[in-house]
């Protein structure tokens, strides 16, 4: 709630029960006092139905982030019954940007490749690969995730110019615990960026 109200556009949560930051569904029904203050996304890796009709069905939630192996037509089906999705997308090198015209959403989140992991893990990858993301798909709305801080996300944000940024570890004192001191100040330099 703290967070929210420091005016944060959106706020995720881990819906998924391999994360570090994972929040049981049973456990979530607090996430409804902060709808009104910001969206909500769930983060989920490769969903049953069951595990999205759930998290959907739960009323919780503005929106579904799909960080997992997730086919373009799984999102295209989710569109089409009307769901707000945002896809995750691992960036490996300029090959692995191709897959962003594959994806029918608007909103990408472009994250660092981690070898058998989904994520980022906390680590950056090549900005300039996100500028040419958004030379090569001016249409979509690109959210930088991976390695950001308090230290870099000013310069990310000049370097890539993303719709967004997404941060967890870097302003977390230990795995999952948010560090409120931090996420003030991330806010602060993200304003400076944006003037």
């Amino acid at each position: 709630m703290e967070i929210a109200a420091m005016g944060v556009e959106a706020l995720g949560f881990n819906f998924w029960p391999q994360s570090k930051r994972y929040l049981p569904l049973m456990k979530a029904g607090w996430l409804a006092s902060l709808k009104p203050l910001c969206t909500v996304v769930a983060v989920m890796v490769n969903p049953s139905d069951r595990e999205l009709g759930a998290v959907l069905d739960s009323g919780l939630v503005h929106c579904i982030q799909l960080h997992g192996d997730e086919s373009p037509k799984q999102v295209a089906d989710l569109l089409s019954a009307g769901v707000s999705v945002i896809k995750g997308l691992p960036v490996r090198d300029e090959a692995s940007l191709a897959r962003i015209a594959d994806f029918p959403c608007e909103n990408l989140l472009l994250d660092a490749y981690c070898p058998g992991a989904y994520g980022g893990g906390g680590k950056a990858f090549p900005w300039a690969l996100a500028s040419l993301a958004r030379e090569r798909f001016p249409d979509k709305r690109l959210i930088l995730s991976g390695g950001l801080s308090v230290g870099n996300v000013r310069d990310a944000i000049e370097q890539t110019n993303p719709a967004a940024v997404d941060v967890a570890s870097g302003v977390e004192s230990a795995p999952g615990i948010k560090e409120i001191g931090l996420v003030r100040e991330f806010i602060e330099q993200v304003r400076l960026v944006e003037g």
